[in-house]
C-alpha cells in the first residue's frame, strides 16, 4: 500500500495575485505557511483487473476512467494512464474551509500516482502538474499559490512571474519568532463551507485593482529576516 500526506496551508498576504490573470500583467507573490492539518491518501492496485474503486466523500466503482465522478481522479488517473487501482481518501478537516485543501489532494494524488507507477518525481514536478491539471485541464479559477504552498511546506515566499514560471524562498524564522507565531496563530471551525469558485472569478474581474499589495508583501519578507 501507498500513503501520501500533504499538508493544507493558511495565507497571510498576497491573495489573488497568483492568478494568471494578475501575474501575467504585474507578476505575484504570496506569503504563506503550511499547518499541521492534512489530506490523506491511500491506494493499492486492484485485484480485480480493470476496476477502479474510490473511496472519499462518496463510493464509485467504474470500469471505464471516463466515468469517473470526481474530476480531479478522473483527470489524474486519465494522465497517468491508470485504470487498476483502490483508492482511498480522508482529512483531517472538511473542504471548503479556504486552507487549500483541493490542490492538497491533487498534489497527493500525483505523488501517489507517480510512486505506484515507480516513478521518481521532485516538488516543483507535483507543484507544476498539479497547477497544470487542476488550472489548464479542469479550467478551475484558481491560482497556483496552494500547489507550491502544499507541495513544498513550512513557512515561504512563492513569486509568480509574468511569465508563467514560479520561484519559492524559504523563509527560516528565528526561534523565538517562530515561537511567538506559533502561540499567536489560532484556527477556528465555524461550522460551515463554501465553493471558493464563484469568489475567485469575482476575484479575477478585479484583479488588477489589487496591484498594491505585491509592495507590502516585499516589505513583510524583509521583516521575517530581522
Amino acid at each position: 500500500m501507498i500513503i501520501t500526506r500533504t499538508p493544507l496551508r493558511i495565507s497571510f498576504a498576497g491573495g489573488g495575485s497568483d492568478l494568471k490573470e494578475y501575474y501575467q500583467k504585474f507578476g505575484g507573490s504570496v506569503l504563506s505557511t503550511s499547518i499541521n492539518k492534512f489530506i490523506y491518501l491511500s491506494a493499492v492496485k486492484n485485484f480485480k483487473k480493470n476496476e477502479i474503486l474510490l473511496k472519499y466523500s462518496n463510493t464509485e466503482r467504474v470500469y471505464d476512467v471516463k466515468n469517473i465522478k470526481h474530476n480531479i481522479i478522473r483527470e489524474c488517473l486519465k494522465y497517468y494512464n491508470i485504470n487498476n487501482i483502490d483508492l482511498n481518501s480522508s482529512a483531517d478537516l472538511p473542504s471548503g474551509t479556504g486552507l487549500g485543501s483541493s490542490s492538497a489532494f491533487t498534489s497527493g494524488l500525483i505523488l501517489l500516482l507517480n510512486t505506484l507507477k515507480c516513478s521518481v518525481v521532485n516538488k516543483k514536478y507535483i507543484a507544476s502538474k498539479a497547477c497544470e491539471i487542476e488550472i489548464e485541464i479542469l479550467n478551475h479559477p484558481i491560482g497556483k499559490q496552494d500547489q507550491y504552498a502544499t507541495t513544498f511546506g513550512g513557512l515561504n515566499f512563492i513569486k509568480f512571474n509574468m511569465n508563467g514560471s514560479v520561484d519559492l524562498e524559504k523563509i527560516n524564522l528565528k526561534s523565538e519568532i517562530k515561537k511567538q507565531l506559533d502561540k499567536r496563530l489560532l484556527l477556528f471551525y465555524l461550522g460551515t463551507t463554501r465553493n471558493a469558485n464563484n469568489i475567485l472569478e469575482e476575484q479575477k474581474k478585479n484583479s488588477i485593482r489589487n496591484k498594491n499589495n505585491i509592495n507590502s508583501l516585499h516589505a513583510i519578507v524583509r521583516l521575517s529576516e530581522l
